[in-house]
Parts: structure tokens; C-alpha cells; sequence
């Protein structure tokens, strides 16, 4: 828990999301702030807007993390499925661990660039078994649960609802809102996807809508904390808007910035 200003001193929290292999900026995520909040995302497969960035250009060149970024963008996901099977195929071995292997490596980078005290929960690309072998002493993960910073109350939801994409951590709708119930009222409900509405869930440059939370967006209307916090999706729509008492802050694609988002009380 971070600890309580003395006197009249404000509390001031950064928080980002979709970090994406950017340690650098990471690393500076928290100056001048009590504490940092990762909302997930800190493995890059593949960059979208430099395709030669991330595990699979890596793997497998630019020009088929070109070919396979058409075909998402196209929507044509059972195309991109097999044109991944056929590149893996061709250069053998175990698929499952060369990922793992490769995510390990980012995650080694990314933890060490993490401030202490930092409270983080897991995206939709992450793998949430290898985070208990780097998150540090300072780094405190949630999932489904609570902490105190500063006198309010944060409550804490990782992962994504399953998508074509069968990004490694998607979970059903069920086990998602089984999450949210766990966290119950709070001050600050941070989750690494929106709720479901239109404009916070629609991506502009990708030209699709997202998947959002019905479940996050009933407990937001019902439940009422001061802020919904998320990320995941890069270019919204709309990367604020109230909900009754709520204000919900997409708070950015941390890769792309550089630029946490703060939170002062």
C-alpha cells in the first residue's frame, strides 16, 4: 500500500496501459507521482504501426507481419490463423515455447523498468503464470481484487473477453463478471477493457469495434465509483465520457505516448 501524504499534501497516481514493450518511457512512468497503476498489455507480438516491431516480425520478417496485419485488419481471422500456422510450420520446433521464450525476455525488461510502489493487472496479450517470477517486491498484482492508495479504494480486473483474435488471455463472459462481483464497490475500478458502449469500445484507425464488458458497464452504473480506468483499445472514439456518477477515462495507448495518465486528489 502506498502510504498517506502527511498534512494537506495530494496524492497524485500515473496510470497506464497497453505498454507494449516500451521500457524506456516505463521507466519514467512514475516520477513525481505516489504510485504507478499498469493496466496490462506489457508483451508486444506485434506492432501495428511499425510491423517491424514485437515477437512476430521477429520470428517470421516484415513482410509476413505485413501480410497477416492485412488480414486482421481485413477481418479475414481464419485466413491470418492459417497463414500463421503455415509460417510456423515451416520453421519447426515448439511453437509454445519459442513464444514463451520471447515473452519471458520482454517481461524481464519490462518488470525491471517498473517503480515502486506499482499496482498492475493483466491484458489480453499477457501471460499471467510468468508474472509471479518477475514482478519485484514493489510490484503488486491484482486480479478480481482491492487495495487502498492514498485513502480511496481501487479495485482491479485483468484479461479480455474471447475474440477471434484467441489472444492468450481472453476469458468467457462469465468468469469476467464472476471477477468484477469479486472487486464489489470501489472508488477507482481499473480494468484493462472498457465497458460496452459504442464509442469507448470502437477503434478509428483499425476501423472495428472492440470487445467491451456488459457485466463492467452494468457494475459501473450500479455500483457507481468515481472512475473507471481501462485501456485496450488505442484509438477510441471517445477517450472520455460520464457514465451518471462515473467518469470513464480510457487512460491511453502507452506505447504510442510515452505519457501516463494522472490521477490527483
Amino acid at each position: 500500500m502506498a502510504p498517506s501524504r502527511p498534512g494537506n499534501r495530494r496524492t497524485r497516481i500515473h496510470v497506464v496501459s497497453d505498454v507494449h514493450g516500451n521500457a524506456r518511457d516505463l521507466a519514467r512512468a512514475g516520477d513525481a507521482a505516489d504510485a504507478l497503476i499498469c493496466l496490462g498489455d506489457l508483451v508486444l507480438f506485434l506492432d501495428y504501426a511499425d510491423h517491424s516491431r514485437g515477437i512476430f516480425p521477429d520470428l517470421f520478417g516484415v513482410e509476413n507481419a505485413d501480410r497477416i496485419v492485412e488480414l486482421r485488419t481485413a477481418r479475414r481471422f481464419e485466413e491470418a490463423r492459417q497463414f500463421g500456422a503455415s509460417l510456423w510450420a515451416g520453421i519447426g520446433g515448439d511453437r509454445a515455447a519459442a513464444i514463451e521464450k520471447a515473452v519471458r525476455k520482454q517481461y524481464a525488461e519490462m518488470f525491471a523498468a517498473f517503480p515502486t510502489p506499482t499496482y498492475a493487472t493483466y491484458g489480453n496479450v499477457d501471460m499471467p503464470p510468468l508474472w509471479a517470477e518477475y514482478a519485484g517486491p514493489g510490484t503488486t498484482v491484482l486480479d478480481g481484487e482491492r487495495v487502498e492508495i492514498g485513502g480511496r479504494v481501487f479495485g482491479f480486473v485483468g484479461g479480455g473477453l474471447r475474440t477471434p483474435m484467441r489472444t492468450p488471455y481472453e476469458i468467457s463472459d462469465e468468469e469476467y463478471a464472476a471477477k468484477i462481483e469479486a472487486v464489489g464497490e470501489v472508488d477507482v475500478l481499473c480494468t484493462h477493457i472498457p465497458p460496452e458502449v459504442p464509442e469507448l469500445v470502437y477503434d478509428t484507425v483499425a476501423r472495428r469495434f472492440e470487445r467491451g464488458s456488459r457485466a463492467l458497464l452494468a457494475a459501473i452504473r450500479r455500483t457507481r465509483p468515481r472512475y473507471a480506468l481501462f485501456g485496450h483499445v488505442h484509438q477510441p472514439l471517445v477517450r472520455r465520457m460520464r457514465l451518471g456518477a462515473t467518469e470513464c477515462v480510457n487512460v491511453g495507448h502507452f506505447a504510442g505516448t510515452g505519457k501516463p495518465w494522472a490521477l490527483e486528489w
